[in-house]
């Protein structure tokens, strides 16, 4: 039932900022972890970060301590991914996913949204 639609990417230079939304629709966020996950061509899938159902704790990969901003507010039932200081190895698709909990498997994700960091 739960929908997840991500926005919000596009071409930024190196250094740059951009804020990803993942908007849910047909359920609520309320009960779900949330993360975001990138794949690049010829590259695994890379877990970026996670937030608990309540927000009450959250992770991010090593690659993106630091840089990366993950938040939410169930009131508008939306997650977001503050990235700032955008590297070329940052290009990916990004993908918003549900997770039965933070560290735990993937229960589904979104059709994704492209991020090129390229001068």
């Amino acid at each position: 039932q739960l929908q997840l639609v991500e926005s919000g990417g596009g071409l930024v230079q190196p250094g740059g900022s951009l804020r990803l939304s993942c908007a849910a629709s047909g359920s609520t966020l309320d009960y779900y972890a949330i993360g975001w996950f990138r794949q690049a061509p010829g590259k695994e899938r890379e877990g970026v970060s996670c937030i608990s159902a309540n927000g009450g704790s959250t992770k991010y990969a090593d690659s993106v301590k630091g840089r990366f901003a993950i938040s939410r507010d169930n009131a508008k039932n939306t997650v977001y991914l503050q990235m700032n200081s955008l590297k070329p190895e940052d290009t990916a698709v990004y993908y918003c996913a549900r997770y039965y909990y933070c560290s735990g498997p993937l229960a589904s994700w979104g059709r994704g949204t492209q991020v090129t960091v390229s001068s």
